[in-house]
């Protein structure tokens, strides 16, 4: 064989071993890929628990950067603060209303004026009660029975009596007044009840009032309400009678005190929070109705869930956290929260417990993943 035919044979051979070679990896190649499409991660599944709640079956290594962290119980000092609104005592407001039918004659003060208990604030014209007066002189001038008389003569005679006193009181005059009384008289001087500022004024000189129509409401400051709401969870950290230091931005170093009044019996659901009525101390009258103002109760310390805002994901107009309940198993479970002081972090009021390893980053991608395993869309 020469050596032109030799070479021709090798470089053949050569050749085929070279396709050979490829045919084979094709096939291995191939084969892999196959095996990568029959054997692919399992789509997340929605299971039941044995408890009767829903968790999610994942491959959650498969998710990057998920990070995961714990539900942590801090412990609060010995003070509880928070935040109310300085309201009038309503046991120290008194409001003057017409009981007759009349005109309003004169009007001797105006809205933020300071009154004394007595002080004459405006008059009115009444026939009706004038009416009054006569049948109160009538019954006073009757003259007394004879000691003959008999005892239903006497009985009514007094009852006459007493009958017009009480109507003259019923229209509001005071005893002082209904003794003044020497002739009938259309005009009536109506005086401030309690000694206060004059917070509201719907009383206009010529005005037609009608019996019930307010005309002024007075109002002592020297002790005001602060409403201000707590958390469900700091309700046994308080109590009736519980001393308290409140701070304004008004007077910044200055501290009133005063004690917790009442608590309300009512829970709001929506937030958790019921309200403290607070009894403060108001000297020189600083605080003023609708300020707000800090509120430190002195209290025991307590205890309060934190978890990671990065946990947290809101959707339909709830907050929801993912529990890891097993290796690549979360929960989604409905989480209350509150508002904390230290950043990136809020307070769990529901949903959670001390301990819960709950899903921090991606916990976004987690929800749109149990949507799309509801047939949800995101």
């Amino acid at each position: 064989m020469n050596p032109q035919a030799r070479t021709l044979i090798l470089s053949r051979s050569v050749l085929l071993l070279f396709l050979i070679a490829c045919g084979c990896h094709s096939a291995e190649s191939s084969q892999a890929s196959a095996d990568v499409r029959a054997n692919p991660d399992p789509p997340p599944t929605i299971v039941h628990q044995h408890d009767g709640n829903e968790a999610m079956v994942l491959k959650l290594s498969r998710i990057s950067g998920l990070t995961i962290g714990s539900v942590l119980n801090i412990p609060l000092p010995g003070v509880l603060e928070t935040v109310g609104q300085v309201t009038f005592d309503d046991r120290l407001v008194s409001t003057i209303i017409s009981r007759v039918s009349g005109r309003l004659k004169d009007i001797r003060v105006s809205q933020w004026d300071t009154v004394r208990a007595g002080e004459p604030i405006l008059s009115l014209y009444s026939p009706d009660l004038m009416t009054a007066e006569a049948e109160y002189l009538e019954a006073a001038s009757l003259p007394r029975p004879a000691p003959a008389a008999s005892a239903d003569t006497l009985e009514t005679t007094a009852r006459l009596k007493a009958a017009a006193v009480q109507k003259l009181e019923l229209l509001g005059l005071s005893p002082a007044d209904i003794a003044a009384i020497k002739a009938p008289t259309p005009i009536q001087w109506m005086r401030a009840p309690i000694s206060g500022i004059v917070v509201t004024k719907m009383a206009l000189r010529g005005a037609q009032v009608n019996p019930g129509d307010q005309l002024f409401a007075l109002a002592t400051l020297q002790r005001v309400w602060i409403t201000a709401d707590i958390y469900e969870d700091d309700l046994a950290r308080v109590h009736v009678g519980q001393a308290l230091q409140v701070v304004t931005a008004a007077y910044p170093g200055e501290v009133f005190k005063g004690v917790i009044d009442r608590i309300s019996p009512a829970l709001d659901p929506a937030t958790h929070t019921l309200q403290l009525r607070c009894e403060i101390n108001n000297p020189g009258e600083k605080l003023k109705p609708q300020m707000l103002a800090r509120v430190r109760v002195i209290t025991r310390p307590g205890t309060a869930l934190m978890v990671s805002q990065q946990a947290l994901v809101f959707d339909d107009d709830n907050y929801y956290a993912f529990v890891l309940t097993g290796s690549d198993r979360v929960e989604r479970r409905t989480v209350t929260i509150a508002g904390w002081n230290e950043h990136g972090y809020a307070r769990v009021i529901s949903g959670l417990k001390p301990g819960d390893r709950v899903i921090v980053r991606k916990s976004l991608q987690l929800n749109a993943l149990w949507r799309a395993a509801h047939g949800e869309s995101s």
